[in-house]
């Protein structure tokens, strides 16, 4: 009986987004595997304040320092710790209270924290790809050092994980990463023009927050995978393939150097690697739906149109360049997302804004983590010259 495993403490970082409520769901349905040992959020103290209240953690940490008040007066009564501010994330993650980071806050903010675990020596179930996006030379090479398991989260990148357990002395040939294609799969320039935040937030398959929803839509969130795949598995970028699989039944393959190709499927569920990640090596039982192959489907699968979306080939230049190329990238990517989300730009200018941003950031070759963090505020700044934000 799986009750036997010691409890496991979780440290949720980004709490109250989309893949922090979903991991709370894993931890609420499986109490004798699981604590919530650490909450944090940003700026959404309501929700923060009910999960302490229901999950009594060790620590809570709101980043918006005005925001603290609030949250200490609420759970004074409980014997939860309340710190607040971006040094306290860092300082909480450096803790030695906790057995697994899971680090699901989103973009850039994320690179911290995570980086301090790692450190620490933590075992991270990694949601936020940005991380190694910015940074993954580093990342993984302190993982190495400090022996800190990095335990992917992204659903592409658990599959790929779990296909390559039991298959560590055989050298992959490449690996293929499935997209939905987003919500508009064969639609062209001329209608994209058009498109609002509104309908762009709507994503065929998978629920998650509003960032990787318009990255979806865009297919930058495929080219964000990519070079996050590379560093994961030590990957040439010729080595990462992306393909169109509108069903997303199938979350991502292997291919082995005989030919033998591996993958990993299941109903488009974050619960899933979530769960995965936090119980490996074990696989525990759960009441998630199943997918039933006697149900007459189709699983179709085509290359991406890279023509109309181009965010995916700016990625995919970003990934054989390297150096601090995909920083500029990621940090181009955010600011455009957050003007398009305020509709203060078009849903096809987001793509212009990240290449005129790669165009002008000077290229550094091999980047320390200082020269990141500059690269990554001088892109931020540029672009949002561009739309005057």
């Amino acid at each position: 009986m799986s009750n036997q495993l010691p409890q496991k403490r979780i440290a949720l970082f980004g709490s109250t987004g989309s893949i922090g409520t979903q991991a709370l769901d894993v931890i609420r349905a499986n109490p004798g595997l699981f604590t919530a040992e650490v909450l944090t959020a940003q700026s959404n103290d309501e929700l923060l304040i009910k999960q302490a209240i229901e999950f009594s953690p060790n620590i809570v940490v709101i980043g918006d320092e005005k925001k603290y008040t609030k949250v200490k007066a609420a759970l004074q009564h409980t014997h939860v710790k309340v710190f607040a501010g971006e040094q306290a994330l860092e300082d909480v993650a450096a803790l030695d209270c906790y057995d697994m980071m899971l680090a699901g806050i989103v973009g850039f903010a994320g690179l911290k924290p995570t980086l301090k675990a790692v450190e620490s020596g933590k075992a991270i179930g990694l949601a936020n790809k940005e991380t190694l996006v910015v940074a993954g030379d580093i990342v993984m090479r302190k993982a190495v050092e400090n022996r800190a398991p990095i335990i992917p989260v992204d659903s592409e990148h658990s599959a790929i994980f779990q296909c390559l357990v039991g298959e560590t002395r055989n050298p992959i040939e490449k690996v293929i990463l499935t997209a939905s294609g987003g919500p508009f799969l064969g639609k062209k320039p001329n209608f994209l023009v058009n498109v609002k935040r509104d309908h762009a937030l709507q994503h065929p398959n998978w629920s998650m927050g509003a960032k990787i929803t318009i990255d979806s839509a865009t297919l930058m969130n495929k080219g964000l995978e990519m070079i996050e795949a590379k560093w994961l598995f030590n990957l040439k970028a010729e080595q990462v393939q992306v393909v169109v699989h509108p069903q997303s039944i199938i979350h991502s393959m292997v291919q082995f150097e005989d030919g033998s190709i591996k993958a990993q499927m299941g109903l488009p569920d974050m619960k899933l690697p979530i769960q995965y990640a936090m119980a490996f090596p074990q696989r525990i039982k759960n009441k998630f739906p199943r997918y039933d192959f006697r149900k007459p489907g189709q699983l179709n699968f085509e290359e991406p149109d890279t023509k109309t979306f181009r965010n995916l080939l700016l990625a995919t230049d970003a990934l054989f360049k390297g150096g601090n190329m995909p920083c500029i990238l990621n940090a181009a990517n955010e600011i455009a997302v957050f003007a398009f989300l305020r509709n203060r730009i078009g849903f096809l200018d987001m793509t212009d804004l990240i290449e005129k941003t790669m165009q002008n950031i000077p290229f550094i070759e091999k980047p320390t983590l200082e020269e990141y963090f500059e690269s990554d505020a001088e892109a931020r700044n540029f672009a949002a010259s561009l739309i005057k934000l």
